[in-house]
């Protein structure tokens, strides 16, 4: 019989987004079942939570009837974890502004594999396996093993299997304040202006301390090859009347390539090695160890095709914590349950902002100084 590992592991090996929604649907049921059932042996209150439930997840036939978490239960401090707490690793805090408590999720050493192999299996199928010259829009931060790391380097580092040279462009100022190192910059055009390179920056940083100021002065950086990964920070672009169309724009026009090159993508740390990527047609999609549901705000049932609702996703991958069924704060539209133009399999969706009222997320904006777990 197939360990709970091997199952998990059998799902991060095959194609990401190749499965039909009905074989997908399966195969993650049976899953989540056993992730339920060895979460509720290992944690008391979430076995109470799931007792509660109005159905019992033993007789579900679909992941959209089985117990979820609301993501808020994540601010807990300590986080809350199915493991000992000498087996924790690592743990992931998301960003927060000064008035907000973070998210907090307990990584063990098995976890924190399967979260770095699914991001680098998704984005694998997004830009391609080879490693290439990796600029980071952003200031060089400790690169140690930490046993607290932050969203934003958390992010940066889910791309360095693809890296095979790491280059750093902004610095702090005597204000603490970031800036753009132009010598950083144009060594590392000059270096690799003729080769496939790999850009991540977070989405407001990216625009406002690189594209924005090199768009004002008329510079094209000159990389036909680059891809540009970016996530997170919308809210302070829309406030400054910035949206994707023209971010993407923008972006192209700096690096001197196509719109196309341009990917955003929404990952968040309570579900950490899961991320949607934008695919050619602007949707984002689910793979093979995770799902998406979104459902309706008031009813809390899945919506249909073209309705819009709040989203929760569903991950194999976390087992030092209860991160596999989580109710998030965010809106999205599905696009269609299957059929996307771009040939990836199953929900297509876009993301449509934060529920009212709900809390703001800071999403790593901070641009003073930070530590690591910022």
């Amino acid at each position: 019989m197939q360990s709970l590992d091997d199952k998990i592991n059998r799902l991060l090996a095959i194609p990401p987004y190749g499965q039909p929604p009905e074989g997908k649907q399966a195969s993650l049921l049976e899953l989540l079942k056993e992730e339920i059932e060895r979460a509720c042996q290992r944690h008391s209150g979430y076995e109470n939570y799931v007792r509660g439930w109005p159905s019992d997840y033993h007789s579900a036939d679909q992941v959209a009837s089985l117990p979820y978490l609301p993501v808020s239960i994540f601010k807990a401090n300590p986080p809350l974890s199915l493991v000992a707490r000498n087996e924790i690793t690592r743990t992931v805090n998301s960003s927060a502004t000064t008035s907000q408590s973070p998210s907090r999720v307990a990584l063990d050493l098995p976890t924190s594999r399967r979260m770095t192999k699914g991001i680098a299996t998704i984005v694998r199928d997004f830009i391609g396996p080879a490693r290439r010259p990796y600029l980071v829009v952003d200031v060089l931060g400790n690169t140690g093993a930490q046993s607290e790391l932050g969203a934003r380097e958390a992010a940066i580092r889910g791309l360095q299997p693809f890296a095979s040279k790491v280059n750093y462009c902004l610095d702090l100022n005597d204000l603490d304040s970031l800036v753009l190192n132009q010598d950083k910059l144009r060594g590392f055009v000059r270096e690799w202006q003729n080769t496939e390179s790999l850009v991540y920056g977070f989405t407001y940083i990216l625009w406002n301390h690189l594209v924005k100021p090199l768009l004002a002065d008329g510079v094209c950086l000159n990389l036909p090859k680059v891809r540009i990964l970016h996530s997170g920070g919308w809210k302070r672009l829309q406030e400054q009347s910035v949206e994707k169309t023209a971010f993407n724009k923008g972006v192209a026009c700096v690096f001197g390539c196509s719109p196309d090159c341009v990917i955003d993508f929404y990952g968040m740390v309570e579900s950490i090695g899961v991320i949607f990527p934008d695919c050619a047609e602007g949707n984002k999609h689910s793979p093979a160890f995770g799902e998406v549901i979104v459902r309706d705000i008031l009813t809390l049932q899945p919506v249909r095709q073209g309705e819009h609702g709040v989203v929760q996703v569903c991950s194999v991958l976390p087992t030092s914590f209860p991160g596999h069924l989580l109710l998030t704060e965010d809106m999205a539209r599905v696009i269609a349950y299957d059929g996307c133009p771009c040939g990836r399999r199953g929900i297509s969706f876009r993301f449509a902002g934060r529920i009212p009222k709900a809390e703001i997320r800071g999403c790593g904006n901070l641009e003073s100084k930070r530590s690591l777990t910022d």
